[in-house]
């Protein structure tokens, strides 16, 4: 799933050749820290980190699978854990190293994906919506609007199958997460009959377009939609009613790594509510970490995009792990859905 390409950041690459102290790799979304995260981390506990990014999950996956990356410290979504830890590539958690999981919102405590948190220690989330410019009228609600010919030329998706064929089968009133074929084939007829009125697929470029003024509507994750907000106040998100997709990435130690310790550390540096905070502040996104919530202000914490009220945030659900005969058909349906 590609994701958060429009996010801006760079990779942090610490120490020489010449340095001594302990270094621990990180591999993360861009910009999904604050700038003083990694640094304040290096200088208190007198470490380098070798800091990169990546900017999608696939992109990641490639580098760890084979269980000799160098990585330490990886991020993948929450639905990815499943096959990663079958493939063996995660090292379990000791929540005795972890005393900063009591700041976790109760509702990533036991999550679906993880129950015991044996895998992964949940950073930050987003959901997938809708942005849209307000002279629109009346404004989207639901994901069939995106079906309107009034949108043609100004409308775009995502360029991300998971995504884009969730929002045609919940315009169907199908599960998201759909393995029969013949619920897949209605999605993708419904998304072959939307493409004459789209502008394009697109991830990052649409944020421009949108602030721009240039695209009226536009299928996106909440974290970029809040970016294009905050650029332009003409513009406002909606979560459609028909049901969505939240997204959570989880910070998550590989079964290569020969710094335990060490990883434990920076995963629990990141649970601190202050730490945990500056990241929210710095990439407008959300985080799983309730206690961060006091360090932030009023606005950020009311902002329905990032935080959805309790009715919104339970017509969402969390995409479950795919069994690879499903994700096979579904990647040929995207095929012929962009060849179409």
């Amino acid at each position: 799933m590609k994701r958060r390409y429009f996010l801006l950041g760079t990779a942090t690459l610490a120490g020489c050749a010449r340095d001594r102290r302990p270094r621990l790799n990180v591999y993360n979304w861009s910009a999904y820290v604050a700038p003083e995260t990694i640094p304040n981390f290096e200088a208190e506990f007198g470490v380098r980190v070798r800091y990169a990014t990546y900017e999608s999950n696939e992109e990641m996956l490639a580098k760890v699978i084979g269980g000799n990356s160098g990585w330490d410290v990886v991020f993948p979504t929450h639905n990815r854990l499943q096959p990663m830890r079958a493939n063996g590539l995660l090292a379990p958690l000791r929540h005795e190293w972890l005393p900063g999981l009591s700041h976790l919102d109760p509702r990533f405590r036991a999550p679906a994906w993880d129950a015991g948190l044996e895998w992964g220690v949940p950073y930050m989330w987003n959901g997938t919506g809708i942005v849209y410019n307000r002279a629109l009228h009346p404004p989207p609600a639901r994901w069939a609007d995106l079906w309107s010919p009034g949108l043609k030329g100004r409308l775009t998706m995502l360029d991300d199958p998971e995504d884009m064929l969730g929002a045609c089968l919940k315009k169907l009133g199908l599960p998201f997460s759909a393995t029969d074929a013949a619920q897949l084939a209605r999605a993708e007829r419904e998304a072959i009959a939307q493409k004459p009125l789209l502008r394009a697929y697109l991830n990052a470029e649409v944020r421009d377009q949108l602030v721009a003024g240039d695209v009226l509507a536009a299928q996106l994750w909440s974290t970029t939609a809040q970016q294009a907000i905050d650029a332009a106040p003409q513009l406002a998100f909606v979560y459609p009613a028909e049901g969505f997709p939240f997204y959570c990435d989880c910070a998550v130690i590989l079964r290569e790594s020969r710094r335990a310790r060490l990883a434990h550390r920076f995963l629990d540096y990141l649970l601190r509510p202050a730490v945990s905070a500056k990241i929210v502040e710095s990439t407008r996104t959300a985080t799983a970490n309730a206690s961060a919530l006091d360090f932030l202000p009023e606005s950020v914490r009311r902002t329905p995009s990032l935080y959805p009220p309790r009715d919104t945030f339970d017509r969402g659900e969390w995409p479950r792990t795919l069994d690879a005969a499903t994700q096979r058909l579904r990647d040929r349906i995207w095929t012929e859905i962009k060849s179409a």
